[in-house]
């Protein structure tokens, strides 16, 4: 599946290495990574920040021993690493030498600015340290994680004085959380045709109904599942439910086919804790949902 306007394409799901070094170790890593694979699976997504950049390292050592460089693409979101943080140009330079030590590469296909950290660095300069980057042949093509939209707004004008042009937008978005996409980040990222690959496919799990597992209640990811607990919460597993029971697939893979209907999206990121995840969540690339299904989600998620 074409991404956008650039020159990759991909498999219509990302595999999301963000459990990579953190909740999932090096061999049960390269079992998902080798599973997906086997799926056909081309596109890995992870982060700097990533357990501290563990993440990039399993993907860098499971990307040598299986010689699959070639065949997979490679997205990093980059500015979160404790030791470069922000997009100032010092650090976006380090930082993206540090991902690519990590992982083993020359270069990175797609690098996802990451604003969380940095509101106020120039958006000018850091394209600029961009543009140097690419020309460096260290980037391929440029994406944005944390920009709101008039930052991509500026973006664009700035692309269309020579800078480079932000091509891909990782934005958390599923049934739960529609809010902070479906509104002007959504009328500007398809105005400018900007290829969304959406980051918390399944919210921390809970759309997968993962809080209904005893064993994921304790810990970070339990305090999460329960702020989701809630009647809206219950109310979206229950049309999940309903339409899983039709389709006889899991909750998990409808909520991704969800997500893979909807304008824009390209390819959502997912994360996976074993090889029985990514067998479930490779499903959602064979689902296509009825208009009566799409809409009995849309109305519980309103």
């Amino acid at each position: 599946m074409p991404i956008g306007e650039t020159v990759h394409s991909a498999f219509p799901l990302m595999l999301g290495a963000a459990e990579f070094g953190w909740n999932v170790d090096l061999e049960s890593s390269h079992d998902i990574l080798d599973r997906y694979a086997e799926f056909g699976g081309n596109a890995i997504h992870t982060a700097d920040g990533y357990s501290g950049g563990r993440s990039e390292h399993i993907i860098g050592q499971w990307l040598r021993s299986r010689g699959l460089r070639d065949r997979m693409l490679l997205s990093v979101r980059i500015g979160t690493h404790a030791d470069h943080p922000g997009l100032g140009a010092v650090n976006l330079v380090r930082a993206v030498e540090g991902s690519l030590t990590r992982l083993g590469v020359e270069q990175i296909d797609i690098m996802y600015l990451d604003a969380t950290l940095d509101q106020a660095t120039n958006l000018e300069d850091t394209l600029a340290t961009v543009d140097w980057l690419r020309e460096s042949g260290k980037i391929a093509t440029v994406g944005a994680f944390g920009l709101a939209p008039e930052q991509l707004v500026e973006a664009r004008i700035l692309a269309s004085a020579g800078y480079p042009r932000i091509e891909v937008l990782d934005e958390p978005y599923n049934l739960v959380r529609r809010q902070q996409y479906e509104g002007d980040l959504r009328l500007v990222a398809g105005a400018q045709n900007l290829a969304l690959t959406p980051s918390h496919a399944l919210e921390h799990g809970f759309l997968s109904g993962l809080y209904r597992n005893k064993q994921a209640s304790a810990g970070v990811r339990g305090e999460q599942l329960r702020a989701l607990v809630n009647r809206r919460g219950i109310k979206i597993l229950k049309a999940l439910d309903t339409v899983a029971a039709e389709l006889d697939a899991p909750i998990a893979a409808v909520s991704v086919a969800w997500l893979l209907a909807q304008r824009t999206v390209v390819a959502p990121i997912v994360n996976a804790f074993a090889i029985a995840h990514v067998d479930e969540l490779m499903q959602a690339a064979g689902i296509s949902l009825s208009r009566t299904q799409l809409t009995d989600l849309a109305r519980a998620s309103d």
